[in-house]
């Protein structure tokens, strides 16, 4: 096989299997190169990673080592995505009544939900995710977006008990915003004790549902490691019941008499 198409090949599996470790021995079988050529083609992999600023690779040596596909997105990849997302949040015709915004088409394209998949996993790529968890049914396109890239399963938390989920664990809990009491439920296969989760949901006010999950999840004895929201609303910080998240976005004014939306970065760029 010519280097190219070994460069080609190499790269493609890669992105393919994102924090999968990956023997060299394997490549070089798979491929029928020589193990120095393969570090070779592994450098100019990882340079050209870099210089996309899509991530890197990750080395580690021993008789168990390898290497992996680290997702990370450079700061000017990630300000392009969320002023982009910033941008089509404005229009002034998403606007609902109630003061809500319609965001159905976004978490319903294909590119814009891998992106914001690929922003999260960049974020928390580190914290050594076993699963991530949402709640139904908006979050569930992100969740498999960010499970995607950080290469674990998704864990997903329902209103009411479904007869194919088994024995489940059930909670009872309060809205942040509504302040009705409201129920979630989780299959009891879901998870393994002491696993970290990561939370994932498209929009908070209160953080009602995001602590809700949190509680459930101590039932499970996991270790929510991370949450990541789409979009944050700025008028209910006040009574908010959850601090410890990552947003993409925050949405600090919709004038329904006006049509005027405004949406600025959430608290994303905040750990750069």
């Amino acid at each position: 096989m010519k280097r190219s198409d070994r460069l080609v090949a190499m790269t493609n599996y890669l992105v393919e299997h994102p924090m999968e470790l990956i023997s060299l021995p394997f490549f070089s079988d798979t491929y029928g190169a020589a193990k120095s050529s393969i570090s070779e083609d592994l450098s100019i992999i990882n340079h050209m990673f870099k210089e996309d600023g899509i991530g890197y690779l990750e080395s580690i040596s021993g008789a168990a080592g390898g290497v992996k596909y680290v997702p990370n997105v450079s700061l000017n990849n990630s300000e392009s995505m969320i002023n982009k997302l910033c941008e089509e949040l404005e229009d002034p015709n998403r606007i609902l009544p109630g003061g809500y915004l319609f965001m159905s088409d976004i978490l319903g394209t294909p590119s814009t939900v891998r992106d914001v998949g690929r922003l999260f996993a960049s974020r928390f790529a580190g914290l050594n995710i076993d699963s991530i968890v949402t709640v139904a049914t908006k979050g569930i396109p992100l969740a498999y977006a960010v499970a995607s890239f950080l290469n674990v399963p998704v864990v997903i938390v329902r209103r009411d008990p479904k007869v194919t989920e088994g024995s489940t664990v059930s909670i009872n809990y309060v809205s942040g915003s509504s302040k009705k009491i409201q129920t979630m439920v989780l299959s009891k296969r879901s998870l393994k004790p002491g696993e970290n989760v990561c939370i994932i949901d498209d929009f908070m006010k209160a953080g009602g549902t995001i602590n809700g999950m949190k509680n459930l999840l101590q039932e499970f004895d996991a270790n929510v490691k991370a949450i990541g929201v789409l979009a944050e609303a700025e008028d209910e910080e006040e009574d908010r019941v959850v601090d410890d998240y990552t947003s993409l976005l925050q949405i600090k004014n919709v004038d329904s008499n006006s049509k005027q939306i405004e949406v600025i970065k959430g608290n994303y760029f905040d750990q750069y």
